[in-house]
């Protein structure tokens, strides 16, 4: 149990939320999307924390963060174990601000200081003036521009919480006639903005481009005219651009592709050219490069966004799955689920996604004429982890039925164990090559 021998000491509790597509910064969601908005916050809480840390040991500041959705493991997989790490509970904002400082009382602490995660301008002098005035004051606050706070220091757990109206103009006025009521001196800081609309984000986080979309799906193809519409459609989101890029097809995917309201563009023949020319005109902040034959799961914007809430990781894919019903297929897509899990090289068909800014930091696609997929995730996996999402994309078995479904897996363990063990490009060509033959 520490001691309270250094004045100074006391406790930072930052109240955040563990960003969920949909249930996370809900008012920029008509102009961010359902992940673009969760972006934000994600952005916000690691700001936060990082202003939170930067001065929290030198004043040997306990910091805990009190958050809602989530839970422990994915909090500290996000921020990492330096933070304690607490749910935040039942009742409205008051009831559970309030509990947070009763628990942290009870704990021993001297001061407590609870800010949100929405004010991005916020400094270590606001954090050291705040709990610097808790030595003369009961109470000190932090105003937001908006009637509101984004900070609340008390020095007892004095519940001001009671009959306020959370999310109103009032938030700040009625705070303090309730702090008024039981006499209490109090110290104001600052007023500052808090982000709550698209023109306080222009502001205040301008290096968060709003004019781009959250994700740019890049699709390659070739003749893929019987396929390309449906992958497509299950691809279109609020959160996404479709971009197709063709190599020459000669049938009427170009035409379809544009119909189904993607962006089309042509480059030289090639899945590796062809995806870097997407990628090179994609707005997207993250990539997701996916073949015209395959088809996302429901929701899959989701399932990208928590994959990539690891800080660690760099590239993922979905689970594979084809559209063949039989055992021996069955077969196939166990083994290569275990191989992508545990040998972290998932196939293209498996849709590989990856943030934009890592994607053109490693040069895009190695320029092969196979295995392109292989050898952009080997280079990746020296960057940092490859994460297999709980949620499957299924392909066409269009290749297997042709090729056989036993010649075409030996083939393909063949390539990407030649892949994994640096056998050159061109000698794994002659394999599909053979693949090819009938």
């Amino acid at each position: 149990m520490r001691t309270h021998q250094n004045p100074q000491r006391g406790r930072l509790i930052i109240f955040g939320r563990y960003p969920l597509p949909g249930r996370t910064k809900t008012r920029l969601i008509p102009a961010l999307g359902r992940a673009g908005a969760a972006e934000v916050q994600r952005r916000l809480t690691e700001k936060t924390l990082q202003t939170v840390l930067a001065m929290a040991p030198a004043r040997e500041i306990d910091v805990e963060i009190r958050f809602d959705g989530g839970d422990k493991r994915r909090m500290r997989r996000w921020l990492g174990s330096g933070p304690d790490y607490s749910k935040q509970g039942e009742g409205d904002l008051g009831e559970r601000t309030h509990a947070a400082f009763v628990d942290a009382f009870q704990k021993g602490d001297e001061r407590v200081v609870l800010i949100g995660t929405d004010v991005p301008q916020f400094t270590t002098d606001h954090l050291a003036t705040a709990f610097d005035a808790l030595n003369e004051n009961d109470l000190v606050l932090g105003p937001t521009m908006d009637g509101g706070y984004w900070l609340i220091g008390l020095k007892r757990p004095i519940n001001l919480f009671q009959g306020v109206a959370w999310g109103s103009d009032r938030v700040l006025d009625q705070t303090t006639a309730q702090a008024k009521a039981k006499d209490l001196k109090a110290h104001f800081l600052e007023p500052v903005t808090d982000i709550d609309t698209v023109k306080d984000l222009k502001k205040w986080m301008p290096e968060y481009d709003i004019s781009r979309p959250y994700l740019s799906v890049v699709i390659p193809v070739l003749n893929e005219g019987d396929y390309i519409e449906a992958t497509i459609q299950r691809a279109k989101d609020r959160d996404v651009e479709v971009v197709v890029v063709d190599g020459g097809s000669h049938d009427d995917t170009v035409s379809k592709a544009g119909e189904a309201g993607a962006r089309v563009a042509s480059s030289h023949r090639g899945r590796a050219r062809q995806q870097n020319r997407g990628a090179a005109i994609a707005r997207g902040h993250l990539l997701l490069f996916l073949h015209a034959d395959t088809r996302l799961p429901r929701d899959y914007v989701d399932h990208i966004f928590e994959a990539l809430m690891d800080p660690g990781t760099v590239v993922g894919a979905f689970r594979f799955k084809t559209d063949l019903d039989s055992r021996m297929m069955k077969l196939i897509e166990y083994i290569v689920n275990l191989r992508s899990r545990y040998v972290k090289l998932p196939y293209g068909d498996q849709g590989l996604f990856i943030r934009k800014n890592v994607f053109e930091s490693i040069g895009g696609f190695p320029d092969v004429p196979l295995a392109e997929d292989l050898f952009l995730v080997r280079r990746l996996s020296k960057r940092g982890r490859i994460r297999i999402a709980d949620a499957e994309a299924i392909t066409s078995a269009r290749r297997w039925q042709r090729v056989g479904l036993l010649r075409n897996s030996l083939i393909n363990i063949v390539v990407a164990m030649g892949c994994y063990l640096g056998v050159p490009p061109r000698v794994l060509l002659s394999l599909q090559r053979f693949q090819h033959k009938k």
